[in-house]
């Protein structure tokens, strides 16, 4: 009698799946305040170099005076004649003006961080994403040898400690080593907490479950988060909003109990039962004692089974060992790379579209709640693979479109239909990104969920650091980033035909599982066109 079985038995969609997906919706709203707090934070408004004849005069004013200046925001002005600047022979800037949104205040306006500073934001912000790569790697790590749960807590702290550290900082190398801590819980907490969700729910529920719940959540924190920002007018008092409520997740082990998947793979059957039982009796369900026997009866015998046959442990290097899990690993690892730094220069690139990027951030944020939507209603018709290769190609056509647009529209009179655009490919990078999450946690086998899953996104999370780079091409032509990132979904389209199908298969929960796992399928075997196909030859019949 295998864990889903049990499961059925115990409830695989009552009030405890209810009260797991609602603590993975919190856990949402803290990841959207937590990881693009180091944009809300770095805001750079438009300024320029002050001078005691510019106050009191407004922003097209300024402009007008600087018109003819190529560098505005670090030319030092001697005087103004005929209402226009005339530029010192000596000196450096050292006080600015600057265009806060709403009177916001940011770390750049605060501390100054602009011309020959400019740098600092930026030096942060790799730092933050230096955290990310090693926390990603120590708590998946963690989370495969002391559980889900454990990990998930530590992850969650860790970051909100690195963010209410930076909130006192006054100096670069604090703020650097501030956000490198806070890097460490970066989208960790996030997939962990997944992964607990995903091996408590039921297959069929799983679609409606998790993308319903993150569409929701996600969308909730990230289009409040800058509104949040304005309201409170200060980046360091908006990262304790942002770091306080990860508190919450200390009440998470009364609620809930550690992966019963993850206990059987490490042999602790006593454990894996306990939690069952508190599963059956928080969904009100009866089931006997000599269900447990039977289950704890097959998973000792299919472990001895087992080590007769391997004299290793399962690990994510031991992915790599055998031909189709090697193929499949590294499939996955490309197309993190290929999604996150697609979604990181989609959702980062805001500015000089002819809106205000605080605007334009929270309204197009909206799309995500369509996108869960779309996913919901089309994964278990298309199928996993379907969803995956479709988005991704639906993705590079919107975002070839945007670039297109971009560069021959003037964003002062195409305002509306840029940010139209925006939000379209937002959508499409967050249908891509959230339908990945399941495919890959799909595919990956149980005993190496953890680590496999934490180093496909530490793949991810290093391409991220290359998002500014991509942003800079269109120094050289505006459309180039979008034209890069279109082509990468392409080739990211490409690579799902060489992944199998997952929907309404038992999924694999030891390598030898894995190897094994839809051997035989045709690279061009989608469900959706299977059942075309059995339905006409029907109506042949």
């Amino acid at each position: 009698m295998d864990f889903r079985t049990v499961l059925d038995k115990c409830g695989n969609y009552g009030r405890f799946q209810v009260v797991l997906l609602l603590l993975y919706g919190y856990t949402n709203i803290l990841g959207s305040l937590h990881y693009f707090s180091q944009t809300l934070i770095t805001f750079t408004p438009e300024h320029w170099c002050s001078h005691v004849d510019l106050e009191g005069l407004s922003a097209e004013q300024l402009r007008s005076v600087y018109s003819d200046i190529l560098d505005s925001s670090c030319t030092l002005l001697s005087a103004l004649v005929n209402g226009t600047g005339k530029v010192a022979e000596g000196g450096e800037c050292r006080n600015w003006i600057f265009m806060r949104e709403r009177g916001y205040e940011s770390i750049t306006t605060e501390l100054k961080w602009v011309c020959d500073k400019s740098h600092h934001p930026a030096l942060g912000q790799s730092f933050f994403f230096m955290g990310s790569v090693l926390g990603t790697i120590t708590f998946g790590y963690l989370s495969d040898r002391i559980g889900r749960l454990p990990s998930l807590l530590m992850a969650t702290l860790c970051g909100a400690t690195g963010d209410f550290m930076t909130s006192f900082v006054y100096t670069l190398p604090w703020f650097a080593v501030s956000r490198f801590v806070s890097g460490l819980s970066t989208d960790t907490m996030y997939y962990l907490m997944y992964i607990l969700v995903f091996e408590y729910l039921s297959p069929k529920s799983r679609s409606f479950g998790l993308n319903i719940i993150l569409a929701i959540f996600y969308c909730f924190g990230l289009m409040t988060s800058p509104w949040a920002a304005i309201w409170i007018g200060n980046w360091r008092r908006y990262l304790w909003l942002a770091s306080l409520p990860a508190l919450g997740v200390l009440i998470y082990p009364l609620l809930i109990c550690e992966s019963a998947q993850w206990l059987l793979t490490k042999k602790k059957y006593d454990q894996a039962v306990a939690c069952l039982k508190k599963v059956a009796k928080f969904n009100g369900r009866q089931v006997e004692e000599s269900v447990f026997d039977e289950f704890i009866k097959y998973y000792s015998e299919r472990a001895l089974e087992e080590s007769k046959l391997r004299d290793r442990e399962d690990t994510f290097l031991a992915m790599f060992r055998t031909p189709r899990l090697r193929r499949f690993t590294l499939t996955l690892l490309m197309k993190s790379v290929i999604i996150t730094l697609s979604c990181d220069v989609i959702n980062r690139n805001m500015e000089g579209l002819g809106t205000s990027p605080f605007k334009l951030f929270s309204l197009t944020s909206v799309v995500y709640l369509p996108a869960g939507l779309a996913i919901l209603l089309l994964q278990n018709r298309i199928g996993r693979k379907g969803m995956a290769c479709s988005a991704l190609f639906v993705g590079g056509l919107i975002t070839t479109g945007t670039g297109v647009m971009i560069a021959h529209l003037d964003p002062s009179q195409n305002a509306l239909l840029l940010a139209i655009m925006i939000g379209l490919g937002r959508f499409g990078a967050a249908v891509s990104y959230d339908a990945e999450i399941q495919y890959a946690a799909e595919i990956i086998p149980t005993s190496v969920r953890g680590q496999a899953v934490s180093n496909i996104h530490v793949a991810g999370l290093a391409s991220s650091s290359l998002a500014f780079y991509v942003i800079y091409l269109a120094q050289y032509y505006k459309p180039l980033p979008s034209i890069f990132i279109s082509c990468l979904m392409f080739i990211g389209a490409g690579l799902c035909f060489t992944l199998p199908e997952t929907m309404d298969k038992k999924l694999p929960e030891t390598l030898a599982d894995g190897e094994k796992f839809a051997l035989g399928e045709s690279f061009l075997y989608f469900p959706c066109l299977r059942k075309k196909r059995t339905i006409l030859s029907n109506q042949k019949v």
